[in-house]
């Protein structure tokens, strides 16, 4: 079977999900040369195994608002591969959800929860929801009634999800509590908890210092760092907050954020007051970014452009998928950056990538250089069954560990003869070989 042959099979299996579409082609045609290699891969059908969910769950949410009016909802839970571990990846609450789109990211959680090291397999899921303009006892329903169907699907060796878009501490904990009751029991079966009853130290920074600690493996590469360097980041949500902390406090200066309604330039570059505003910008529910240029009026607002166009050596998209176009990147180009880290999932559009890679430019994909949150959920999970807690130094230090590993097989798997390092290539590789070989050994299941 050749790549194309195989490509519109997925296709014809899977109409109308161009998201997971995306994802699977932009994997499978990395690692195909990789995999027609070895024969027991061929033999086992590794491939079209590993692009076929376990299971998918849809199920209907019901919940009251605050006038006594009924709404219906749908959820969803993809346990997408359980090859070295029990299903791991967040849950989305936000009104673009589809299957589509979950399909997508259980599909990329597989290999970023292969390239953490850590025993954990990949899975998604969500909800269609809106939060905005809704009371926190509407959410508190809206949670308790989705989990009391997710319950009988997840569990501490089973499934075990976290947050995502929509998804946060207060959402974890209504949806904690609801779990705990209905099973009468206190167990990990969330990461993403709050610090007083089975959180991590560092898990909301996570995924942004992740991103930084990937970005300064890339620039060392080049005899260079963060030191000094302007950097562009999109969204305002946990991972640009996380990233805009730690690019700050290693001497890089973060000159952009964005929103659904415009990007800031602020050429002063954000500090720890700042910085500290992105969470009140958060909990407002508001999704208005220019409402920072009312705090800050230095700072200016573009209103529906992306911040792309701006002169950095850095950027790293951090809000959701195909955000960056093929315009950006030449945009970027043209503005001389250096290096593009994505620290959302699939970000950057196809055409987008490739006039990256065809330039020679560091670039990383999500799947490894935001592989820091799932694997400080990963190290939430080992705290919890050790019924212990680190110190916010010692998970730090163990993430940046983490991220310093992923860089490296990266970079081993990726590396070509004139010296350039395809760091897409070579994750979607060292992702792979781990699911493919553990695929193998447990036989035909």
């Amino acid at each position: 079977m050749t790549f194309n042959e195989f490509m519109a099979k997925v296709e014809a299996k899977n109409p109308d999900q161009p998201e997971f579409l995306q994802a699977v082609k932009e994997v499978v045609e990395t690692i195909w040369d990789t995999y027609e290699a070895n024969p027991r891969f061929v033999k086992n059908n590794i491939l079209e195994r590993i692009v076929e969910p376990e299971r998918v769950i849809i199920f209907r949410v019901p919940w009251m608002d605050d006038k006594g009016e009924v709404h219906v909802n749908r959820g969803f839970r993809v346990q997408f591969n359980s090859a070295i571990g029990p299903y791991k990846g967040g849950l989305r609450f936000h009104p673009s959800v589809n299957l589509s789109i979950l399909k997508f990211l259980g599909f990329e959680q597989i290999f970023k929860n292969s390239l953490t090291t850590l025993p954990m397999g990949g899975g998604k899921g969500g909800s269609d929801f809106d939060a905005r303009g809704r009371s926190d006892a509407e959410i508190m329903r809206f949670c308790q009634s989705f989990m009391a169907e997710l319950y009988r699907h997840i569990g501490p060796n089973i499934d075990v999800p976290a947050g995502d878009i929509g998804v946060g501490a207060r959402e974890i904990g209504y949806m904690f509590g609801m779990y705990k009751k209905l099973n009468n029991e206190f167990t990990g079966v969330l990461t993403g908890k709050g610090i007083n009853w089975g959180g991590s130290l560092i898990r909301p920074e996570a995924t942004g210092y992740g991103v930084v600690y990937f970005t300064e493996e890339m620039l060392k590469t080049k005899g260079t760092n963060l030191a000094g360097k302007k950097v562009a980041l999109s969204g305002f949500g946990n991972v640009a907050w996380g990233a805009a902390q730690k690019i700050t406090e290693l001497g890089g200066k973060v000159v952009t954020l964005s929103g659904p309604d415009g990007y800031i330039y602020d050429e002063e570059g954000l500090n720890e007051e700042k910085i500290n505003y992105m969470l009140e910008l958060r909990a407002s529910n508001n999704d208005r970014i220019s409402d920072y240029v009312e705090r800050f009026p230095n700072a200016k607002f573009y209103a529906g452009k992306r911040p792309w166009e701006v002169k950095v050596d850095v950027a790293i998209p951090c809000a959701t998928q195909n955000e960056l176009h093929a315009e950006d990147a030449n945009n970027l180009l043209k503005n001389g950056v250096q290096c593009v880290c994505e620290a959302s999932n699939m970000p950057c559009t196809p055409e987008a990538v490739e006039i990256f890679l065809n330039n020679k430019i560091l670039f990383a994909p999500g799947k490894a250089a935001n592989a820091g949150g799932v694997a400080t959920s990963g190290l939430e999970m080992t705290q919890n069954s050790m019924r212990l807690n680190w110190s916010r130094d010692e998970v730090d230090e163990k993430l940046h560990e983490i991220m310093r590993n992923i860089h490296e097989a990266c970079r081993a798997n990726g590396l070509q003869k004139d010296g350039f390092v395809n760091y897409v290539k070579g994750a979607n590789i060292a992702g792979f070989l781990k699911v493919a070989n553990a695929m193998c050994d447990q036989g035909l299941v």
